[in-house]
């Protein structure tokens, strides 16, 4: 990268400074904090979502859900649900209830790659 620091003008940053940045090689290993490991990572919380289905509808019928109205959606009940994360699908499986609580009991986890589908939760 060059070493200029001269200042660059344009007509849209007239009379702004600007400096190209130096930057220098990271020494191999750089970034890995004490013991030399990102084990912290793996504690931390990320969001799964899970999909069981879609629906379309018109703006007609959108105005004149209620409450008790039931909106049918593309998946029958004996297909699986849909698990993303960060908006890519990486497994399914099948809705659960655990302890009073929804869950969804993995039966299938996605080959790297066929993940890249992207969220229709």
């Amino acid at each position: 990268m060059a070493k200029s620091t001269e200042a660059i003008e344009t007509r849209a940053d007239a009379g702004k400074q600007v400096q190209s940045a130096e930057f220098t090689e990271a020494p191999v290993g750089a970034g890995v904090g004490p013991g030399g490991s990102i084990d912290i990572l793996l504690d931390m919380d990320v969001p799964v979502t899970v999909g069981i289905g879609r629906a379309e509808i018109t703006v007609r019928k959108l105005l004149a859900l209620g409450v008790g109205s039931v909106v049918k959606l593309d998946k029958g009940v004996d297909e699986p649900a849909d698990l993303y994360l960060k908006g890519s699908r990486f497994a399914t499986g099948e809705v659960v209830v655990d302890d009073g609580r929804f869950g969804v009991r993995i039966t299938h986890i996605l080959a790297p790659g066929a993940a890249a589908e992207p969220a229709q939760p």
